[in-house]
């Protein structure tokens, strides 16, 4: 069950591109909350409040913050022109245009097709998703880079600030959320329409998928949002992409099983992924090299795939000169390279073709 509380809006932290951060008061005491335009409209100082506070209740994951469920006291309308429900028979569902259904200017176009050999970077971080682009927009400035945001963990794209920091600098042409996903420039039922979109309506040269902030682990082997990798590298492959997978690295997390290859990428990449893809490695020092080819071969990943090496450190130097800061799991780019350096050296994959 949904734990819910009344609250009161204090102030408006920050408000941009249809999401809002506030301060409320909840409970006795102050606490952050976050409200989406999409689903609830613009919320003010001193308007009384739902909210949805589970996550902050339980601890739990990215975020830390309570999310507001509608405004007490108003009604809103809806105002667009899609037939699309997404967060389908839920009380949040919102309507959207896909860029696939009949009232869409690019049915036609999205009624079949393929991908032509469209570059397709997938990664299992979000934060690898500035990493690959910084890349790409450095090697090769006129290019249109397309991030495709699946839906297996945070669904709204405007929850991410890294999105709207990636697309002030230049990083992101367009953003498609697929599935569940929702508030991107375009939005798709399914990844493979929302690559179909990338290359026919963007007209993508390059395409990054990843999911939102928020991965979901159980620490158990299926258990995860992220064995989606595999899914979407094959998504690629039948459209006739080019499919080549950014593993998720670690030589910093307390994790063992995240250490060197994440057991995330190697039963996404070994076990989930039916067709062959290119694997993408930054170049390593040892012992971290000997240990990550130790892992692919024992997951039979070098055996179904082909593995490719990159001297990747461009990348360090390039989230160096952003003017916003990348993470992962809490660490920066500087404490945590991996995950960074497997992401630049899938942009450097892409580039070579």
């Amino acid at each position: 069950m949904i734990r819910v509380r009344q609250g009161r809006v204090l102030t408006v932290d920050s408000s941009e591109e249809g999401v809002s951060h506030l301060t409320v008061l909840v409970d006795g005491g102050r606490a952050r909350a976050v409200s989406y335009d999409d689903l609830t409209g613009s919320v003010s100082p001193g308007d009384r409040v739902l909210l949805n506070t589970t996550a902050v209740h339980l601890g739990l994951g990215t975020g830390g913050a309570h999310f507001v469920m509608g405004v007490i006291g108003r009604q809103t309308e809806y105002r667009g022109t899609g037939h699309i429900m997404k967060c389908r028979y839920t009380p949040a569902q919102v309507a959207v245009l896909a860029v696939e259904e009949p009232a869409s200017p690019y049915h036609g176009a999205m009624h079949d097709g393929d991908l032509g050999g469209l570059p397709v970077i997938v990664a299992t971080l979000h934060s690898m998703v500035p990493a690959a682009a910084a890349v790409l927009k450095a090697k090769r400035p006129e290019s249109a880079v397309v991030y495709v945001m699946t839906d297996g963990a945070a669904l709204p794209v405007r929850f991410s600030r890294l999105v709207s920091h990636m697309k002030r600098a230049g990083l992101l042409d367009a953003v498609i959320t697929a599935g569940h996903a929702f508030g991107g420039d375009l939005e798709a039922v399914t990844v493979y329409s929302a690559l179909l979109a990338a290359k026919k309506v963007c007209a993508a040269d390059f395409a990054i998928v990843a999911m939102g902030p928020g991965v979901v682990g159980t620490g158990t082997v299926w258990g995860t949002t992220a064995v989606e990798q595999g899914t979407i590298l094959d998504a690629a492959a039948i459209l006739s992409g080019r499919p080549i997978a950014a593993p998720r690295l670690s030589f910093a997390d307390p994790r063992e099983r995240h250490r060197g290859v994440s057991h995330h990428s190697l039963t996404a990449l070994g076990r989930v992924a039916a067709r062959p893809c290119e694997v993408a490695l930054p170049k390593l020092d040892e012992p971290e090299r000997t240990r990550v080819l130790s892992q692919l071969q024992a997951a039979g990943i070098t055996g179904r795939h082909r593995v490719r090496e990159f001297a990747a450190g461009i990348v360090l130097d390039l989230l160096a000169e952003l003017d916003f800061e990348v993470r992962t799991m809490g660490r920066t780019f500087r404490e945590e390279p991996g995950p960074f350096l497997s992401a630049g050296a899938a942009a450097l994959c892409a580039l070579e073709g």
